[in-house]
């Protein structure tokens, strides 16, 4: 058998997070690392691997009912190697430090076990289809694979420089960084997009940092196929990303 396809083979690397390509993310697993994926995002995998839902204890599942923020995670371990994809999101390794990462979790494809994970409060009365009123807050050492829909913009953020990012294309952001909520313009009569400017709700950042930005304001795919209608569409209610994302983790301790 022949066909351009073959050019398509396993990544060679010994790296534990490798990118077999753009879209396809290579986790090898050697016994005693596990590793926390979304659920439904092993699309392959080889050796001897299990795949197991992450119990929630009631002070979490209560935590998660009252956020509408976490992960919806399921437990790889074993010996082998397991290939993690979401709807063909682009996808992209991060090394977590001191520092921490702020991330919305529906842009979280896979982390180390040995991270942690708070649910945190953005400086927002309002919930909007992206960056809503509360993000996770992930720290200690490891590694986190995140989403975008297509290439994104890493913005570095310094004290005489702070960016502005608009709520609904933010993915993530150093958790050092002070950030605060504010419409880019007013109108009393309009509740979503502000104004005739078509812009909405902005994140501004201040400190020291990197906020990464996504080329798109619409919800990740797995939230844009939630629901119909308004309310999905711009990620409010029962049928907006966060009202369904109700299989999170509020925190992992």
């Amino acid at each position: 058998m022949q066909s351009p396809l073959f050019g398509y083979t396993e990544a060679q690397t010994q790296e534990r997070y490798a990118l077999q390509n753009a879209q396809l993310l290579r986790v090898a697993l050697s016994g005693h690392d596990d590793v926390l994926a979304r659920k439904g995002s092993m699309v392959a995998y080889q050796g001897l691997i299990e795949f197991d839902g992450e119990y929630q204890p009631p002070g979490q599942q209560h935590a998660r009912a009252r956020t509408g923020e976490g992960l919806d995670l399921m437990r790889c371990s074993g010996q082998g190697t397991v290939y993690l994809a979401n709807l063909a999101q682009h996808v992209h390794v991060v090394d977590v430090d001191h520092d921490g990462l702020t991330v919305d979790g529906a842009y979280v494809l896979a982390l180390d076990s040995t991270l942690h994970w708070e649910a945190i409060a953005v400086d927002s009365q309002f919930g909007v289809s992206g960056s809503g009123k509360y993000n996770l807050n992930i720290s200690g050492r490891g590694k986190v694979a995140l989403m975008t829909s297509g290439k994104p913009l890493m913005l570095q953020v310094t004290p005489d420089k702070y960016v502005n990012a608009d709520a609904d294309a933010i993915v993530a952001w150093s958790s050092s960084l002070r950030v605060q909520m504010q419409a880019q313009t007013h109108s009393s009569g309009v509740w979503r997009r502000r104004g005739s400017t078509g812009e909405g709700w902005e994140l501004s950042f201040l400190g020291q940092g990197y906020a990464l930005v996504q080329p798109s304001e619409l919800l990740p795919p797995q939230g844009a196929e939630i629901g119909q209608g308004l309310a999905a569409q711009y990620g409010f209610g029962s049928q907006g990303a966060h009202g369904q994302n109700q299989g999170n983790i509020w925190t992992n301790r």
